[in-house]
């Protein structure tokens, strides 16, 4: 009689329907990026600046044209023009503040810099910073291909070059920017470990809100959206396209429609939060719309799905220190083949943390015919955070595919990689009695 009596509440513990657990709310506030920006630049940028050869830095702030990089390097006050320069010192970096008086105060709240100088407004900033740099050999400038060290507009270049004068000591910033905003602090990954909990927890409980041939793709994104803003989190990539949520064939890149999601419809929604104005998120979850009379998805879904699982772990096991990223994407890529699903052009996975795409090895080119090159061939470092699918494709008809994208982020580690937060075991089922 006892062990029937607990064989039943085992019954019961496991039928029972569980609440999901409570969304955090963002707790991130500015002071922690202060406090962190200045850990960046005193351990990992001497480390950056030595890897791109080069021994000082040269970042021209100012007001509403400001650089991508401002908030990086302590100049979101700017108004009048400001030079902020840093200079490698053995194993240390050296920093210097040039600003008009009154924004320089502010400079020198933020406590990031070694040395801050109120110049006249009327001062040539540019002929300042100039004289600090007269001892450089290699100076970089934010000037070149990539949009986040490209910050340093025309006319700025040749204010700058006409004060320098010998302007074959300069060099784009892009190598160092890379090398330094690549790799995050420990507590930064934690930071981004619990934004990922949260960008996975309120996709499936929007999910929960769908009413097959009732709900549209544009109401799953708009509930996500309001979410997301009451619990302070802001978007990780433009407002518009997130959350893209579409249950109908591929599309991309691209913002939610008002399609109608209709019982047998294949749900992605592709989300990212911004948390404390800075780190960014960049997760996919997946649903199938249960038929009347289906209690869980066809064989053949279910094989996809698995596929495109199986992908996604194939990445990770891959992700170790000192391999390329293109060997990520291509080990990825050998079972997609293995298994006939299509091609898809996307790379397996990209870098995330400032931006949703954001500086590093790109997990990527083994799609292409032509050898790796550019960030595909950068090495993997510990520290380093991705976000990355595992893919199966098929068709739908002649024009039309669909794909499933099994999107998680994770960290690189000492000797391997590790998820941010639990990846997605099993299709999320909407609609029909269970």
């Amino acid at each position: 009689m006892k062990r029937a009596a607990i064989a039943a509440l085992l019954l019961l513990s496991a039928c029972r329907t569980i609440a999901p657990a409570p969304v955090a709310k963002n707790d991130v506030d500015a002071s922690t990026w202060r406090r962190i920006r200045k850990e960046r630049v005193t351990t990992l940028l001497p480390r950056a600046m030595r890897a791109a050869e080069v021994d000082a830095w040269v970042i021209f702030v100012r007001e509403n044209a400001n650089d991508p990089l401002a908030t990086h390097v302590g100049g979101e006050n700017a108004g009048g023009t400001a030079a902020i320069l840093f200079f490698l010192d053995g194993d240390r970096v050296r920093s210097v503040a040039l600003s008009p008086a009154g924004e320089a105060t502010a400079l020198r709240d933020v406590g990031l810099h070694d040395r801050v100088d109120a110049i006249d407004r009327t001062a040539d900033v540019f002929a300042l910073a100039a004289a600090e740099l007269r001892g450089a050999r290699r100076i970089a400038i934010n000037s070149g291909s990539r949009a986040a060290a490209d910050g340093l507009s025309y006319t700025q270049r040749r204010a700058f070059e006409a004060a320098l004068g010998d302007t074959s000591r300069l060099v784009p910033s892009e190598e160092l920017v890379v090398r330094w905003l690549s790799v995050k602090l420990p507590e930064e990954v934690e930071i981004m470990r619990r934004a990922a909990i949260v960008t996975a927890q309120l996709e499936e409980e929007a999910y929960r809100t769908i009413v097959p041939g009732v709900t549209r793709d544009s109401d799953v994104a708009a509930y996500l959206k309001r979410r997301m803003r009451e619990l302070g989190y802001e978007d990780a990539w433009a407002p518009e396209q997130n959350p893209n949520v579409n249950s109908g064939p591929d599309r991309g890149h691209s913002h939610a429609t008002d399609r109608v999601i209709q019982p047998g419809d294949i749900i992605q929604t592709d989300f990212g939060v911004k948390v404390g104005g800075v780190w960014c998120t960049d997760i996919q979850r997946f649903a199938y719309v249960l038929r009347d009379g289906e209690t869980a998805p066809p064989a053949e879904m279910l094989a996809r799905w698995e596929n495109g699982k199986r992908g996604n772990r194939i990445a990770l096991a891959a992700m170790k220190p000192g391999v390329r990223g293109y060997d990520v994407d291509a080990a990825q890529r050998q079972w997609m083949k293995e298994q006939g699903s299509e091609p898809v052009p996307w790379a397996t996975g990209h870098p995330v943390g400032y931006w949703a795409h954001d500086m590093g090895p790109s997990l990527g080119g083994a799609q292409r015919t032509t050898p790796p090159a550019g960030d595909s061939l950068r090495q993997l470092e510990p520290g380093q955070t991705f976000a990355f699918d595992g893919f199966y494709a098929w068709k739908l008809n002649d024009t039309e595919t669909k794909t499933i994208s099994v999107e998680e982020m994770a960290v690189v580690t000492a000797t391997g990689a590790e998820y941010l937060m639990p990846p997605q075991e099993e299709l999320i089922l909407v609609g029909g009695k269970r």
